[in-house]
């Protein structure tokens, strides 16, 4: 999997491209844990992410959490058979998907 990064201001917007599962999410969470720090806003672009995994879902909750009381965190971009992960696990709900 590939990640851009592009910050502009407070806001940070990471893209996905490949595969976000067991062998990615790693890189994708240490990631999110170590830019976060003056972002107000984070963005997921999944426009390219083909596949998310239960490992993936994690890290995304991680992000959530972090942030919670700084801002805001959005989901976009993401194809019909990563909405239907998000659906199945109750993700739809908890995260902001646009």
């Amino acid at each position: 999997m590939t990640i851009n990064k592009s910050l502009t201001g407070g806001k940070l917007t990471l893209s996905l491209d490949g595969r976000l599962d067991i062998l990615t999410a790693p890189d994708f969470e240490h990631l999110v844990k170590n830019e976060l720090e003056d972002v107000t806003e984070l963005v997921i672009d999944m426009e390219k992410l083909e596949y998310i995994s239960s490992a993936g879902l994690r890290v995304l909750l991680t992000a959530r959490k972090l942030m919670q009381n700084k801002g805001g965190m959005k989901i976009v971009g993401a194809n019909q058979l990563v909405k239907e992960v998000f659906e199945v696990t109750g993700f739809a709900s908890i995260l902001n998907i646009e």
